[in-house]
């Protein structure tokens, strides 16, 4: 009996417990709650603390009351300067609304994959309208305002705000990249051939004034230089002529030792020529020169008489000259 007894009083404890857990629930304050009867919602608890249910009648369904993000994929869009984008953005939004929301999507996952319809709409609606230079200037902030707006609009009616639309990243496509880069190598290449010609074209003018300038030295140095050798060659034939005028004598005699310098070089040399010719008078006779005796005149300095021929007989051999330069008294 009193076993029967103990067994009943735990099962009602166990019973009692059971009900007080399924009656009790708790919403946290980052969350609010939505509690439902038969599957149809009759009450929405936003404040957080220890709440009751009537257990195994209503169910309670919970929700974040944070800010949450969704993530749209990458999508190629066109802008209205017929650009190509490749757009990355994501979105924030808050549930503000739990029985609305429980009414028009039911869960997080399946809001996820309406709201990202609504912003890659929205995205192409607002994108199509701009060009690139707004989407990546100062005008960004105003272009994503009215993505945001037009997602808010369309957001309203499943209980959610939208926080912020954002753009994560802009790019062209890799085939326009390739293009562009092409496009600004081609032009770039095409300047620096431009630089070059005017440069080969400048240096050309360079070398051309330089090798006039050059000519035109030169010209005017041969001149002066001709000049100046003109007017040595005057002064020593003024020289040479009053030379001459003041000694007759010693300046034939002076040529002479000069010509005999020259028609003997200090090389062992071997000529054959007449004694008697012109040409070897004073090593007939020393008497004969100026300051030792008396000599007839003589004729223009000269190799001598081209017209006498050598001695069958008697040809003497000179080997080496007399001397570089006579003593004259």
């Amino acid at each position: 009996m009193n076993r029967t007894r103990l067994a009943t009083i735990g099962i009602l404890i166990l019973f009692a417990v059971i009900v007080a857990s399924s009656s009790l629930f708790t919403v946290y304050q980052t969350g609010q709650a939505l509690v439902l009867q038969f599957g149809e919602p009759i009450r929405v608890i936003t404040q957080p603390g220890l709440k009751l249910k009537i257990p195994f009648i209503q169910d309670v369904v919970q929700y974040d009351n944070r800010v949450l993000d969704v993530d749209p994929p990458a999508e190629q869009l066109i802008l209205a300067d017929q650009k190509r984008l490749d757009v990355d953005c994501f979105a924030r939004y808050r549930i503000v609304d739990p029985l609305r929301f429980y009414q028009s999507v039911g869960t997080e996952a399946v809001l996820e994959q309406r709201l990202n319809t609504i912003v890659v709409s929205s995205l192409r609606r607002v994108l199509g309208s701009v060009t690139v230079q707004a989407v990546l200037s100062r005008e960004r902030d105003k272009v994503m305002a009215q993505i945001k707006q037009q997602v808010n609009d369309e957001a309203t009616r499943f209980g959610i705000v939208i926080v912020d639309v954002r753009i994560r990243q802009a790019d062209l496509p890799e085939e326009t990249s390739q293009a562009i880069f092409a496009r600004m190598r081609s032009e770039r290449e095409r300047e620096a051939a431009e630089f070059r010609a005017q440069g080969q074209e400048q240096a050309q003018q360079i070398r051309a004034r330089a090798e006039r300038e050059r000519t035109v030295i030169l010209a005017e140095a041969q001149r002066d230089a001709q000049i100046l050798r003109g007017e040595g060659d005057n002064q020593a034939s003024r020289i040479i002529s009053d030379a001459t005028a003041g000694d007759p004598q010693f300046y034939a005699f002076y040529r002479t030792l000069q010509a005999y310098r020259e028609s003997f070089p200090r090389d062992t040399t071997t000529m054959v020529l007449t004694p008697t010719g012109e040409f070897f008078r004073y090593f007939a006779d020393l008497s004969t020169a100026p300051g030792i005796g008396a000599a007839p005149a003589l004729p223009a300095p000269g190799v001598g008489d081209a017209g006498s021929k050598p001695d069958p007989v008697s040809t003497p051999t000179v080997d080496k000259p007399v001397g570089d330069k006579p003593a004259a008294d």
